[in-house]
């Protein structure tokens, strides 16, 4: 699983650049570039290990993944930034996003809950539609108030044909580590009698996370932490409506009774955010903390639970 999940990192990484290139060379602009090829290639991991899963008849886990790398990305890795660098948050900038992400958060604990611990076909398929409508949102917004950029000293793009080839190689490398991630993950929770749900939850999503927790640390670092609170937000918008929807469309996901409590750790998460970005306008140290915590209590709930 090691070896899986060192596979997805670095392919996403060759993918993500790879395309970021294939855009510069057709002229895409610049801003399109982050808030798609980019945002969508670093949960390229999360997409095909949830697919993955839910294709080998483990909805579980596909389910697990998208919400514990969902709760990990915002409670520990962002609460961290902010115990290292406290993080400015103009809520004006992201209350569209933040609201969608909330939204589809609710939307998901309804499904669940209405069709009795399973995603059917019809409501995962209305979650792809959902978010096919948020990117057509998202676009034309940014098509319609683009500023031309110069190349800031960037590197020239390497030639089409060579970055095509390494877009093609990081997919492959993708669907390979997805492939050992998933497998992996199913035999260990066997073979440790433990259920996916947990496997999901802790291991595999942290892994599956570790492209994200490489951008926000450094968009923290640089002091962009509006840049990082957005890319999370953006993120989890994604893993929900477009990972566990297009998981779903294949395999209809038949989950854990305990599913329910994650989604509902999840949802007071991202209200807590929001209370703790409104009151001063950034996300300060204490409040840092205050997340991590909340974070590793809900680990250890989730680890009592299962003894």
């Amino acid at each position: 699983m090691i070896v899986g999940l060192a596979l997805l990192v670095q392919s996403a990484k060759i993918f993500v650049s790879a395309s970021v290139d294939i855009a510069r060379r057709l002229k895409i602009p610049r801003l399109i570039i982050g808030l798609t090829i980019v945002a969508m290639g670093t949960s390229a991991p999360e997409v095909v290990v949830s697919v993955s899963a839910a294709i080998k008849g483990s909805g579980d886990l596909a389910v697990a993944n998208v919400l514990g790398s969902n709760l990990f990305n915002l409670l520990f890795i962002v609460g961290f930034c902010a115990m290292l660098y406290p993080i400015s948050v103009k809520m004006r900038a992201i209350s569209r996003d933040y609201w969608v992400s909330l939204a589809a958060t609710i939307l998901l604990f309804l499904m669940i809950v209405v069709f009795d611990n399973a995603i059917p076909r019809l409501a995962s398929l209305v979650l792809l539609v959902g978010f096919a409508v948020y990117m057509f949102v998202v676009v034309r917004h940014a098509l319609k108030n683009r500023v031309d950029e110069e190349n800031n000293g960037e590197k020239p793009p390497k030639p089409l044909g060579i970055s095509i080839f390494l877009a093609i190689l990081g997919t492959a490398l993708i669907v390979a580590g997805g492939q050992l991630t998933v497998s992996s993950a199913v035999d260990i929770a066997a073979s440790l009698g433990i259920s996916e749900r947990v496997v999901g939850l802790t291991i595999v999503a942290m892994g599956t996370s570790l492209p994200e927790i490489v951008t926000t640390l450094m968009a923290c670092r640089k002091k962009e932490g509006e840049f990082a609170i957005g890319f999370i937000i953006g993120s989890s918008i994604f893993n929900i409506m477009f990972v566990l929807g297009l998981a779903g469309v294949i395999t209809p996901l038949a989950i854990a009774p305990g599913v329910v409590f994650d989604i509902a750790v999840l949802t007071v998460g991202t209200l807590a955010f929001f209370l703790f970005a409104k009151s001063s306008k950034r996300v300060v140290r204490l409040e840092g903390l205050v997340m991590v915590l909340g974070f590793l209590g809900y680990m250890a709930v989730v680890l009592w639970a299962q003894n």
